[in-house]
């Protein structure tokens, strides 16, 4: 890396200064690594709980002493000035503070993300976009304005998606072809050949009807070895089967893949995206074309991964991958023969980043954007797809929509289209909204089906973006796929 290079020579100011809003386990990372971090102070910390937000700087080691409460700018400013930090439970103060360069909105509530944002961009301050429910619903008009204030909007290093679009641009930049990329669930599959026995190792609760872990039927053991070659989609389709009492990934995983091809025009091969359970010397085999074994009928595909392993490899870590190519001959031995992973044929190669730190490593998006003024993601970001809902069961009317961890609804990934009677609705722009009909399970929900809330931002901005990027009857990608 040569961020520090690029600081040192390009920097517009000596220092960044960060606020954070919504001290939850990413945003308090962020707060927590500012004593470590050269360059970067976070001089305000919002969450509508005090105890989080205070406690989001006990936790980095300050003394209480150097922290102090307060709920209004003026408030805020004197103490910043006095070398304080400020914690608050008055979010809107954070984008209305003069010693704020950038905005961390990290609120995970789509509407409130939207308003602070807004803000933010309208006070000419920075923001680095980490509530991706408020990404993947208004991300593009979001940047649009901010490009016209002359600020940044920008995801994150940390968060998946936001290290996934950087993997791409860099395999761009280089001149590989890449065939497919995604992110890995948090979760791991480990299977014991020896016992037979699969679990999960993940740290999120697991409910009913899933299992933390199965026995493998023996018949069945076979298809939990490496994927002979030409067999691949039979063996993902089995291991589908056998293991699917395994928790799977959820619509938040669904979320963030939706994001990384909105800015990146990879597109999904199903609107449930595959989410094989794989090895990583798997990956290549798996998703890459069909005339080479895989799954793909064209390259430039989207998808998410499960790391499967055994209890004594290494795993995914969550982290995010590339199946790339070389279009010279001599290029690609050199990448399928010093030590990347290939498939059969060497035609494709797995590239890996089997981390992702969160909170822990977003200084570098946050510097980015403060002293050098430029974004860590794409800069062709289109409403290309939009996560929608379905039922998973009845919905009375009046009955509130939950958000992406609810198990009310499931997610699906299709072309973004604009709000209007009969379109399927943006799945953000249901959360905490309530329901207008009775909607039985299996049912796509559209915007017909929801009450719009008065006076919300997010319906508002949504709107805008519909009416710059949209029309009634195209999304990005259909015009796409109508002009090739």
């Amino acid at each position: 890396m040569v961020y520090h290079h690029l600081y040192a020579k390009y920097a517009k100011q000596s220092h960044v200064r960060a606020g954070v809003i919504g001290a939850g386990a990413y945003g308090t990372a962020i707060v927590t690594q500012d004593p470590h971090t050269p360059l970067l102070t976070v001089v305000a910390v919002a969450d509508i709980s005090l105890d989080a937000a205070r406690g989001a700087y006990l936790k980095a080691g300050f003394e209480p002493s150097m922290i102090a409460y307060a709920d209004t700018v003026e408030a805020a400013q004197r103490e910043i000035e006095a070398g304080k930090r400020v914690y608050t439970d008055n979010p809107l103060i954070v984008p209305d503070l003069p010693s704020v360069d950038i905005v961390c909105e990290s609120t995970g509530i789509p509407e409130a993300s939207a308003v602070y944002a807004l803000r933010a961009i309208e006070n000419r301050k920075h923001v680095a976009m980490i509530t991706k429910d408020c990404d993947v619903t208004v991300g593009p008009i979001l940047k649009k304005l901010a490009r016209e204030a002359g600020v940044v909007y920008t995801p994150v290093d940390g968060d998946q998606h936001g290290l996934f679009i950087q993997m791409f641009e860099w395999a761009k930049s280089v001149g590989l072809t890449v065939i497919s990329g995604g992110k890995a669930t948090d979760g791991e599959f480990i299977y014991d050949d020896a016992t037979g026995v699969a679990r999960i190792v993940t740290d999120k609760p697991i409910h009913a009807p899933y299992q933390a872990s199965i026995e493998i039927a023996p018949e069945d053991r076979t298809y939990l070895q490496m994927i002979p070659e030409g067999r691949a989609e039979e063996y993902v389709a089995r291991r589908a089967a056998i293991l699917g009492r395994l928790p799977q990934p959820g619509s938040y995983d669904l979320c963030e893949m939706t994001i990384a091809a909105n800015y990146t025009g990879l597109t999904p091969a199903v609107d449930t995206l595959i989410h094989a359970p794989l090895r990583i010397t798997e990956i290549p085999v798996a998703y890459c074309e069909q005339s080479h074994g895989g799954l793909f009928d064209r390259a430039g595909k989207i998808d998410l991964a499960t790391c499967l392993r055994a209890p004594d490899e290494s795993g995914l870590g969550g982290g995010v991958f590339l199946v790339v190519r070389c279009d010279n001959a001599y290029s690609n031995h050199v990448l399928t023969t010093k030590g990347q992973i290939g498939n059969y044929d060497n035609t494709a190669a797995v590239i890996y980043r089997p981390y992702h730190l969160c909170g822990v490593e977003t200084s570098t998006s946050i510097l980015m954007a403060g002293l050098l003024g430029i974004d860590t993601g794409s800069d062709d970001y289109l409403p290309r797809y939009d996560l929608v809902k379905i039922a998973a069961r009845d919905i009375q009317a009046g009955e509130t929509f939950g958000n992406d961890h609810s198990p009310q609804l499931v997610a699906r990934i299709v072309p973004a289209r604009p709000i209007a009677p009969g379109n399927l609705a943006c799945s953000h722009l249901l959360v905490g909204n309530r329901a207008s009909v009775n909607i039985p399970a299996g049912t796509l929900i559209t915007y017909d089906m929801v009450e719009e809330p008065a006076g919300s931002q997010l319906w508002s901005l949504r709107r805008r973006q519909d009416e710059i990027f949209l029309t009634p009857e195209q999304s990005p990608v259909t015009r796409k796929l109508e002009e090739a």
